[in-house]
């Protein structure tokens, strides 16, 4: 008699001597959040998925309910949603834990249309229908600080000493031991759960550093985006330091999360051909390049994502793509067949990995069904708006207004998910305006330090 998938996770906790499970999955503003349950509990929720009040997705980053618009279950009289394991994420987390990462689902047996890790396997299964398989890479960018995350509470998040000295570079080995010490312990962590990593350096500002999460299926990768967050901030408070992923902590140099992608078919890289891009990916990028202000609600979901929106700093400030051009928003990589894939190089480290990557996957798909041919690609610098281009949104409420105007999003996203987003991007500039978040004309302010310190 073959054995129960009870009987065969029974065995895989027994052998590894469990005594708990953090089920993990992350909200619309991209933070971590769960619970840890016991393994009589987990065995006895491997179907039905555990109960959390759907709170989850109506409560913003204050803990204050976003009233005056909802997901069609969610109206404000606290429902219970539930975490569905995904079984195929289950690892030893350290001596004793295991963590598994799942989706949320209704209790009539139906996804929560505006949960992010849905969101993107619809998208993916939307591209093997195409006949399709998406691979994607993610490149992860936080500063790290000598300060433990009390001590940073303790001084409103401000003065912080970035780790490894107060000049920035990029590249550059001349560091002290205590940032070595930190990010070899990253690594090592990485590598004991299984988390797959390709490279790891220190990035342009000061303190800030970049971990390269490697190529895998596209559900994977932002997965292991997710996780590999949570062991940065496991280790920062392991080492007494503190960790960041706001796209920008200071009026300093920001930081961001450029995410990789390509589809594969039976013949290999559909975005290969030996003289530049393929049809398919000439197409990909058409639909990507339409709906870019609209996704830009996603790549830079806070008030603060704009503050690194500035031309010559780094960040892509035009609706614009090129080839190997990384001043333009979406870079082609081309001419190999093993490498040629996009950078969409807008998301801000503060983004939703998952969101991001349904958002560019889904407008590319859309692309390549409708045969969109994008505009010629961009040659020379595209920031400081040159002639003929057309400039990124710059605020929270621009980019909200070119999504709820962007009919493609909506149907590769769906509408409920389009409408609920938009509403809580509003309420995130309503929550600015009306609880104390100061003179947005004047800097980072209190109020952006102590919402996004510690929870985008």
């Amino acid at each position: 008699m073959a054995e129960t998938t009870s009987a065969r996770v029974r065995r895989w906790l027994d052998e590894r001597a469990i005594t708990s499970i953090r089920i993990e999955a992350t909200n619309l503003d991209g933070t971590f959040v769960g619970k840890s349950i016991s393994p009589k509990k987990f065995l006895s929720g491997l179907e039905t998925g555990f109960p959390f009040a759907d709170v989850v997705f109506g409560n913003d980053l204050g803990n204050f309910p976003q009233f005056g618009f909802a997901f069609p279950e969610w109206r404000g009289d606290l429902l219970d949603i539930f975490l569905r394991p995904d079984l195929a994420t289950l690892i030893e987390w350290e001596p004793g834990k295991a963590s598994v990462i799942g989706d949320f689902w209704t209790k009539t047996g139906d996804p929560v249309s505006v949960c992010p890790r849905n969101l993107l396997r619809k998208v993916e299964r939307q591209a093997a229908d195409e006949g399709y398989s998406v691979k994607a890479a993610i490149e992860i960018e936080a500063t790290v600080f000598e300060e433990s995350v009390h001590e940073a509470r303790r001084k409103g998040y401000k003065d912080l000493t970035p780790l490894g000295g107060s000049a920035g570079g990029a590249y550059v080995h001349a560091k002290s031991g205590d940032w070595w010490q930190f990010l070899d312990r990253v690594q090592k962590r990485l590598v004991e759960v299984g988390l797959e990593w390709e490279a790891w350096n220190d990035e342009a500002a000061v303190g800030q550093i970049e971990i390269n999460v490697a190529v895998a299926d596209i559900v994977t990768t932002a997965d292991n985006w997710a996780r590999t967050r949570q062991v940065l901030r496991e280790v920062a408070n392991e080492l007494g330091r503190s960790v960041t992923f706001m796209a920008k902590w200071s009026d300093a140099w920001g930081q961001a999360s450029h995410l990789n992608i390509s589809l594969a078919n039976e013949d290999g890289n559909a975005f290969f051909a030996e003289n530049g891009p393929s049809d398919v990916m000439r197409n990909f990028i058409g639909g990507v390049v339409q709906t870019m202000p609209g996704a830009t609600s996603l790549a830079l979901p806070f008030l603060t994502s704009y503050r690194r929106q500035i031309p010559l700093e780094g960040p892509p400030t035009t609706v614009t793509w090129g080839i190997d051009n990384k001043t333009t928003a979406v870079r082609a990589v081309t001419r190999h067949p093993k490498y040629s894939r996009i950078e969409y190089r807008t998301p801000g480290a503060d983004s939703n990995a998952y969101l991001v990557a349904a958002a560019v996957l889904g407008a590319g798909l859309f692309g390549v069904v409708n045969g969109i041919e994008p505009p010629a690609p961009f040659v020379g610098m595209a920031w400081c708006n040159p002639s003929g281009t057309e400039a990124l949104p710059h605020t929270i409420t621009r980019a909200a207004d070119a999504l709820a105007a962007d009919k493609a999003l909506a149907e590769v996203l769906g509408q409920e998910f389009v409408d609920y987003w938009i509403g809580t991007r509003r309420w995130e500039w309503l929550a600015f305006h009306t609880m104390g978040g100061g003179d947005p004309d004047c800097g980072i302010t209190d109020w952006e330090l102590n919402r996004y310190f510690e929870l985008v």
